[in-house]
């Protein structure tokens, strides 16, 4: 197993205590934990080109571990964002992994690696989720910014984010919906 690797299952366990800090309205904390798990994304990612340690473990884990950090960001912030635009990122990325699973499973040689979107809906969604949680901290510890501005940022960047998810996934699976006829 190779730093890269190393790096992508470090982001993963990240989350048990991401969560328990988001569970007891610990924003701080847990921006803390976001902040270093999206900066493991980034680092994992940079490891794997510069030192041609690029894998097809790493192509699967790596989109896998997104998924589940930001999945899992978005789920604990349900109350302060709208939760339809939760359910359509998450149903986007089920359909993804899907899609996914099924061209491995006709090729076992087939890696649908993320694409350009992919990664920009991802760095978007990071960035949106940490500022999100700058203002819950903000709002619930200080009382420093208004809750109704809160909610309309939180709410404005959830579109973009809802968005981008759903361009992203459609152009990944119109890109390589020859694997999938196959």
């Amino acid at each position: 197993m190779n730093l890269a690797n190393r790096l992508t299952i470090l982001r993963v366990l990240m989350l048990p205590p991401f969560i328990f800090f988001m569970s007891f309205r610990l924003f701080w904390l847990a921006l803390i934990i976001f902040v270093l798990a999206s900066v493991t994304d980034w680092l994992d990612g940079f490891i794997a080109r510069k030192y041609n340690m690029i894998t097809d473990f790493g192509k699967f884990l790596d989109p896998l571990a997104d998924k589940v950090l930001v999945s899992s960001a978005l789920i604990c912030l349900v109350g302060f964002v709208p939760a339809w635009t939760v359910a359509v990122i998450i149903a986007r990325e089920f359909i993804v992994t899907g899609f996914r699973l099924a061209v491995v499973s006709k090729d076992n040689t087939a890696v649908i690696a993320a694409d350009i979107w992919g990664k920009i809906k991802t760095a978007f969604t990071m960035v949106a989720v940490c500022v999100i949680l700058v203002m819950l901290s903000l709002w619930i510890d200080k009382h420093i910014i208004d809750a109704r501005w809160v909610a309309l940022i939180s709410a404005f960047l959830m579109y973009i984010c809802t968005a981008l998810t759903v361009f992203s996934g459609f152009t990944m699976i119109w890109k390589n919906r020859k694997l999938f006829g196959e």
